[in-house]
């Protein structure tokens, strides 16, 4: 028996009984939150939960305002959407729409502040409504939603162009 396994032991003993039983309990739950016991020499804190979701970090700000402008760039080179037709559009409006999701995660971790990025979230949540149709309703369509993805943001790609960001 280790010396762990003796002190653990001699933890839990007097523990099985009355406030002890409780007390025991929590014990019990702290040790195993903290990860207490059992390593066999191997260094637990380095190897992430087999159960635990990647976090993934979230990009720079110049990262991100470098990606966001670039598809936007390559949205107006390849010509926009000519076709007016419903669901000719879609990829382009997608694809400038990852970027400013990422842009938003980027803005959040920034340390200028929501207040300086205000204005640029009020146009990530316009794209954000016109993508929540989940189709492109094409250009002539009473309710289209290519001015909320795609004109919203031209205006992006116009304010992060004003507005240096860190």
């Amino acid at each position: 028996m280790s010396a762990y396994d003796r002190w653990l032991h001699a933890m839990i003993a007097p523990m099985t009984t009355g406030w002890g039983r409780a007390i025991g309990g929590v014990v019990l739950a702290v040790a195993a939150v903290s990860g207490c016991g059992g390593s066999n020499g191997e260094d637990n804190a380095a190897k992430p939960s087999a159960s635990a979701p990647a976090i993934a970090a979230a990009p720079s700000v110049a990262e991100a305002v470098s990606a966001f402008q670039e598809a936007v760039v390559k949205f107006d080179v390849d010509g926009g959407c000519l076709d007016k037709a419903p669901d000719t559009c879609w990829a382009q409006m997608q694809a400038v729409m990852e970027p400013a999701r990422e842009l938003r995660k980027a803005a959040n971790a920034d340390e200028a502040g929501p207040a300086f990025w205000s204005e640029a979230y009020v146009l990530i949540d316009a794209m954000e409504q016109g993508i929540a149709t989940g189709k492109d309703l094409g250009a002539e369509d009473p309710a289209t939603n290519r001015p909320h993805v795609l004109g919203s943001a031209h205006k992006l790609s116009r304010w992060l162009d004003a507005h240096s960001a860190s």
